[in-house]
């Protein structure tokens, strides 16, 4: 019985093609038009070949039929021959030529997605890296994307090319008998069928085998990537990582052999067939030679016809599943670009407040995770008035980095909102908000380029000015370490390339927070600003603090107290909820959850007998 909903999918999936040659035509439209007037010429190359062939054995068997004949003219003999030398050199140019046009197409479409892959990385909502299942179609549209596309482009052209000579091949056979014709079908149809079916299979294997995959390529990562590689030789884990890699690509390999296996018998039994074709039909066209019903030039000539006609039918289907297969795979891409965020600029959007006047206000905020059921904040009410310094406290989990992360826009709220002069954020372009906005997240980035790049990328808007640079750094505490680089400003970073400088974790952060100081900001947002700060550079930040800010609205997360007590208002949370708010003092005197924090962090250091 006939799946209908699988021939369905395979019809629809034909019909996708649509939007891949779309994305070759507008990333690489002028050597695919290169390329199509090659494909048309290269298709002519072998009909001109064969019957030229035909020509030449037949003037040379005329010649052996009539020996002893004095002055005779090989003129025609001559012509036949330079005009196939001729035909031989074109194709070969030819061939050379398109080698180059198709790879400089393949280069130019795999560059092409790899942006459109990274644009869409980075347009969609945060919350996706939130979710497994997105991972697993980024992952699968980053490993077939970027070659599945150019292949499909060089299948199409090797069907173009083959059907062009197939076409031609075809017409001359047929003039002798359309057994031959019947015979290419017979030989070809059953390979075609087998290949169509296990491209469905492969691309269904594939699909099951993404987690896996990507699973052992995390343990892959852990093995080789240096962030990992201290704990790995203290621990003694690399054994047991290396047996895990191991395991879960044993079961995919056996996996994937075990579907070869079975296309590879189907295979054999359709290239039996194939084999009986070829050879049936050489019977047959030289019975026809000996019984006087054919020329010794036309038994060349059709048996060359009918082996280049089985395999130019051949490349044809296999081109076709080629192109099938590689299409079903680039569905993955297709998949993903079709990821919509839900956090976008609105149509009219209202322009941001230049100068704020009232703040930015928490008005009965609920957000929950994407995939979660606990709401991560509950009933925030909160406000940031300008010029004004806020601490937010409480313990790990507390939802004190998801406020940061949905004042950044980086989410909506699940209920409730967030205002800035009395307008909801989401009145305007996500973009224009942000650069009212600089953070310090609590894992900021290490950026293995120069240092100047890292303090650049606060605001790549501002042309790095030196002395500029310069400024924030020093107010950083950036600049001690900085002029001891080998080149200062101008020192690589990292461990990633030739020549890299690698930094403390403390360096790492005062550069981070130089970067924050970049942006002309009129909220500063410093989660754990000081926390891989030695208690010198901490005490240097936390002094220069209120000048730094220049009178500019901050928010600050920490747990650190030293930090917390230059806040004007200091906000404590509890399991997603503010459940204190008020000044460092006023919170010790209501001796609730805020003076429970600060007393079990106090007497680290103190005394035993001030402790008693």
């Amino acid at each position: 019985m006939v799946d209908v909903t699988s021939l369905r999918n395979r019809i629809k999936t034909v019909f996708q093609l649509r939007r891949s040659l779309s994305i070759v035509w507008r990333y690489a439209a002028g050597w695919t038009a290169v390329n199509a007037v090659l494909v048309f010429i290269q298709g002519l190359f072998p009909v001109a070949a064969f019957y030229l062939m035909k020509q030449i054995v037949d003037t040379v068997t005329i010649y052996i039929d009539s020996p002893g004949q004095e002055n005779q003219n090989y003129s025609w003999l001559m012509l036949w021959v330079v005009l196939a030398a001729l035909v031989a050199l074109f194709a070969a140019l030819s061939r050379s030529f398109g080698e180059y046009t198709s790879s400089a197409q393949s280069l130019t479409l795999s560059d092409k997605v790899a942006d459109l892959l990274h644009e869409k990385s980075h347009s969609v909502d945060l919350a996706y890296y939130e979710n497994p299942s997105y991972y697993d179609t980024l992952h699968r549209a980053q490993e077939e994307a970027p070659f599945r596309l150019p292949r499909i482009v060089e299948g199409l052209i090797e069907i173009a090319r083959s059907v062009t000579a197939l076409l031609g091949i075809v017409v001359l056979m047929f003039s002798f008998s359309g057994f031959l014709v019947l015979g290419l079908f017979v030989a070809t149809i059953p390979v075609a069928v087998i290949r169509l079916l296990y491209s469905q299979k492969s691309f269904e294997l594939d699909r099951a085998q993404t987690e896996p995959e990507r699973k052992a390529w995390y343990y892959h990562s852990i093995l080789t990537d240096m962030a990992e590689a201290k704990e790995v030789r203290v621990f003694n884990l690399g054994r047991l990582l290396r047996e895990r890699f191991q395991l879960l690509k044993k079961t995919m390999r056996e996996e994937r052999l075990e579907l070869l296996r079975s296309r590879v018998v189907l295979d054999m039994i359709a290239q039996l067939l194939d084999v009986l074709a070829l050879f049936g039909s050489i019977v047959w066209i030289v019975s026809m030679t000996i019984n006087g019903k054919s020329t010794l030039g036309e038994l060349v000539a059709f048996y060359l016809a009918f082996q280049g006609g089985l395999s130019y039918m051949q490349a044809a289907f296999y081109a076709f599943a080629d192109v099938y297969e590689d299409n079903l795979f680039l569905s993955n891409l297709h998949e993903f670009l079709g990821i919509e965020p839900e956090i976008t600029r609105p149509e009219n959007p209202h322009p941001v407040p230049g100068t704020m006047r009232k703040g930015v206000e928490f008005k009965d905020l609920v957000f929950t995770y994407p995939g979660n059921n606990r709401p991560a904040l509950k009933g925030i009410d909160l406000t940031l008035s300008p010029g004004e310094v806020i601490a937010i406290v409480g313990d790990n989990g507390s939802g004190k980095t998801t406020l940061v992360k949905l004042l950044c826009r980086l989410y909506d709220p699940s209920a409730g909102k967030i205002t800035a002069d009395d307008l909801d954020l989401k009145r305007f372009d996500p973009a224009e908000w942000r650069k009212k906005i600089s953070v310090v997240f609590q894992d900021y980035a290490h950026y293995a380029l120069t240092v100047q790049e890292n303090i650049w990328f606060g605001n790549i808007d501002r042309p790095p000015d030196a002395d500029s640079m310069k400024e924030v750094a020093y107010r950083s505490g950036a600049a001690s370490f900085i002029k001891k680089l080998p080149y200062a400003y101008d020192t690589e970073l990292g461990r990633w390339f030739t020549d890299g400088h690698e930094l403390s974790i403390g360096e790492w952060q005062k550069l981070a927070i130089a970067r924050t100081f970049w942006r002309d900001a009129d909220i500063f947002v410093f989660d754990e600003p000081s926390s891989s700060l030695d208690p010198i550079a901490e005490a240097q930040l936390l002094e220069n603090f209120r000048s730094l800010l220049k009178g500019k609205s901050a928010i600050l997360i920490s747990h650190r107290f030293s930090t917390i007590r230059m806040a004007d208002c200091v906000y404590v949370m509890k399991e997603g909820e503010i459940v204190e708010k008020g000044t460092h003092e006023d919170l010790l005197e209501n001796n609730g959850h805020y003076a429970e924090l600060y007393r079990t962090q106090a007497k680290h250091y103190e005394s035993p007998e001030r402790q008693e």
